[in-house]
């Protein structure tokens, strides 16, 4: 009985040491301090709440880390360096960085967002019809981002001769806190750019929205190709996670938007007003639903302005975990 009782002890024992022993994963995301990414503002705050909603999720051996960043190339840049592991991110850069390393860097995981994309003029009429921005100077948030390359498309479709660094309109990429002070002083015409900064140059600036992307895919969830290999049942279980929060987040408007508010203060500094989520909020549609046709559209219009050249094969740019 006294061998067996060691027996049984023993073998209780290489059950639970396992467990003892599990190593901490540690899962980096990245995101953009905009509502366009809210699934990534409403996870952060909860998490600041002790109620992280990937962690109920994915289990107590993985810890969410956080990483923000203003705009898209920079992200990108992140995931070559191996710093993030995921991260929300307009459909453009993530393009560009799947062609850049001949796709084997990047995938797409899920869609995020669609619409909150627009340009907004001085309200003082300056800008009017297209002829009138010859020579003006629009802020986009970084080269090379979605606005940035969505911009430089529909200003060509205009007539206008647009090059990376000149042309007929002249296009600053500049951080969105920047956008604003400039379009307060003047010192820029018009603004491209993402909720919630389109609404707070209408309500702070007297801003006008000239053009509205109502449709447009405006951020994506992407994973480096390196965590879907060593990690593929985690990358399923975050993308899961994240269509049930978005899911959540349109089914819960008022508390999302209130979540949303409180991380933006976090990561800003300054209080985010209820007027500002309100007026952005209806242009968004938060969706995890993605396809492959919208990124075919996408190259071609960046290979029109100069970004992307050449042939490119987009099929293993999306690749939904199942």
């Amino acid at each position: 009985m006294k061998l067996i009782r060691i027996a049984l002890s023993f073998a209780a024992l290489l059950v639970v040491v396992p467990s003892l022993l599990a190593e901490k994963v540690t899962l980096r995301v990245g995101h953009f301090p905009n509502i366009t990414h809210a699934q990534a503002l409403v996870a952060s705050q909860l998490q600041r709440q002790g109620k992280g909603w990937f962690q109920e999720r994915l289990g107590p051996d993985v810890d969410i880390q956080w990483f923000v960043y203003n705009a898209g190339p920079s992200a990108m840049e992140a995931i070559f360096a191996g710093s993030i592991d995921l991260t929300y991110v307009g459909p453009g850069p993530v393009l560009n960085a799947y062609l850049k390393a001949q796709g084997n860097e990047i995938r797409v995981i899920s869609g995020a967002a669609n619409g909150g994309s627009a340009l907004v003029v001085q309200g003082d009429g300056r800008l009017s019809k297209a002829a009138d921005f010859k020579g003006k100077k629009i802020a986009t948030p970084q080269l090379g981002n979605t606005q940035d390359v969505a911009a430089r498309v529909w200003l060509k479709k205009q007539g206008y001769r647009i090059t990376q660094l000149g042309g007929d309109v002249i296009l600053l990429p500049t951080a969105n806190p920047d956008q604003l002070a400039l379009f307060q002083t003047g010192q820029i015409d018009g603004v491209w750019t993402v909720e919630p900064w389109i609404s707070r140059l209408e309500l702070e600036s007297k801003g006008k929205i000239y053009l509205e992307e109502k449709d447009a895919i405006t951020t994506v969830l992407a994973s480096s190709v390196k965590m879907l290999k060593e990690k593929p049942d985690l990358v399923k279980k975050f993308v899961a996670a994240h269509a049930e929060l978005t899911q959540w987040i349109n089914e819960h408007p008022d508390e999302a938007k209130q979540l949303v508010r409180a991380e933006l203060k976090e990561l800003t500094k300054r209080d985010f007003p209820a007027a500002t989520a309100d007026h952005a909020w209806p242009r968004l549609k938060f969706t995890s639903d993605i396809a492959r046709a919208t990124f075919d559209t996408l190259l071609k219009e960046a290979q029109e302005v100069g970004f992307l050249k050449g042939s490119a094969d987009l099929s293993r740019l999306v690749q939904i975990p199942k």
